[in-house]
């Protein structure tokens, strides 16, 4: 019974955010959102100044000889500057026979220390994240992350805390419409004596068409993002490299509705027996322009 209310719980809790979330959204000026098709790579694309993304991302798996779960990330995106943006994300999972839990919050902020346009274009990330064992949100894969962790019951992984900082070098390039991005990765349980744990995420995408249609419609190519990304775990300063590590695999489609939100899918393959054998990623982002201006317009 308690667990079955909890569950209920989270998924309340789930419905009035996202239902608060398209009610501000209907009441902004919606704006493209300009973002790769990426689930796990970041480009050197920043939020615009005073603009707000809200995003949900969700993840179904069914590990070998573990139980299917999913998981659900809630991603709150504001642009502070041109060249400084902050995100704020919510996560939780259910795993089926087991339970509903929430496995914590973790706060990012992104710098661009070159605002023109060059042929590499760094962005320097730095998050701090408070998090447990049970987390399933596979927002990166690092250090000898492995299936094997999906076995733990969630009564014992929630119980299991960790604070670490993130940080990541981000390296970008654009040309003839293709995206290039590649990023570093390294992680320090704050709360631990463990050592330095790397990954690794890369990336390339590229609209279906660089040219819009004379006519306006909502399934034309332009509005669709096709790509690939690689990402997975590079050990620890203990011992760097692929070895006992998982990798995956993902090509992605993105649908850009007019007006709408964003939506994308990616079927994430498990590249070794580490991994899991596929998960399925997708997520709906909406772009609100001039989010604070909203509440200024109310109160004259």
């Amino acid at each position: 019974m308690r667990r079955t209310a909890a569950r209920l719980l989270l998924q309340l809790t789930c419905n009035k955010i996202f239902r608060l979330s398209l009610f501000v959204a209907v009441l902004s000026v919606p704006a493209r959102a300009q973002e790769p098709p990426y689930f796990v790579t970041y480009s050197d694309v920043m939020e615009e100044p005073g603009n707000l993304e809200i995003s949900y991302k969700g993840i179904e798996a069914s590990p070998k000889n573990a139980n299917t779960f999913n998981s659900a990330t809630l991603e709150l995106e504001y642009g502070l500057t041109a060249y400084w943006t902050t995100e704020f994300y919510l996560s939780g999972q259910t795993t089926h026979n087991d339970s509903t839990i929430f496995t914590g919050y973790r706060w990012e902020n992104r710098f661009r220390p070159l605002m023109k346009t060059h042929f590499i274009n760094p962005v320097l990330y730095i998050e701090y994240e408070n998090i447990n064992e049970g987390d399933r949100s596979f927002l990166e894969v690092m250090d000898h992350d492995s299936i094997n962790d999906l076995y733990v019951p969630n009564a014992v992984a929630r119980s299991i805390n960790e604070r670490a900082l993130e940080l990541k070098l981000i390296l970008s390039s654009n040309t003839h419409g293709w995206n290039i991005s590649e990023n570093f990765i390294t992680e320090k349980a704050l709360n631990e004596s463990e050592p330095w744990e790397f990954g690794y995420a890369l990336a390339v995408s590229r609209p279906l068409t660089l040219e819009a249609g004379k006519k306006a419609c909502v399934f034309c190519r332009e509005n669709f993002s096709a790509g690939l990304e690689l990402y997975g775990g590079l050990g620890t300063t203990d011992g760097f490299g692929w070895n006992k590590t998982s990798q995956y695999l993902g090509p992605m489609m993105q649908f850009n509705i007019p007006k709408g939100p964003s939506i994308g899918f990616e079927p994430a393959f498990g590249l070794n027996t580490n991994s899991i054998g596929v998960m399925w990623r997708f997520k709906v982002s909406y772009e609100i322009e001039q989010f604070l201006s909203i509440f200024k317009g109310k109160s004259h």
